[in-house]
């Protein structure tokens, strides 16, 4: 589905008694819950491209906050960034976001298709 990620799961020590699915979608999950991550990743999707650098200039977080969630989105396959000297340019692996969205649409449509309360 998601291909394998470089996320630790949960630290959980029960994590063996989830699916694949389970701890794949959890990861993906973990990668997106922070504000910052969603910031950046509407950045990149506004401009395109973006320095490393540069990013903490449109964002109220710190060059080194950056760094840690450039590095967690990162991890996730989310974004991808190449070297230019001393700078990353980073931008969304869109092959990866299409391959989120298309699982996590399915899962929600699977969940939804025929859902009745019982409540």
């Amino acid at each position: 589905m998601f291909a394998t990620l470089n996320i630790k799961y949960m630290t959980n020590n029960k994590t063996e008694q989830f699916n694949k699915q389970q701890k794949e979608f959890s990861a993906i999950a973990k990668a997106l819950s922070h504000p910052a991550r969603i910031a950046i990743i509407q950045l990149l999707a506004e401009k395109k491209e973006i320095k490393t650098g540069n990013i903490s200039d449109d964002l109220p977080i710190a060059r080194t906050t950056v760094s840690q969630h450039l590095k967690i989105l990162k991890n996730a396959g989310i974004i991808s960034g190449t070297i230019d000297g001393l700078k990353i340019h980073y931008c969304l692996d869109m092959k990866k976001i299409r391959k989120i969205n298309n699982c996590f649409d399915k899962w929600f449509s699977e969940i939804i298709t025929d859902y009745k309360c019982k409540c």
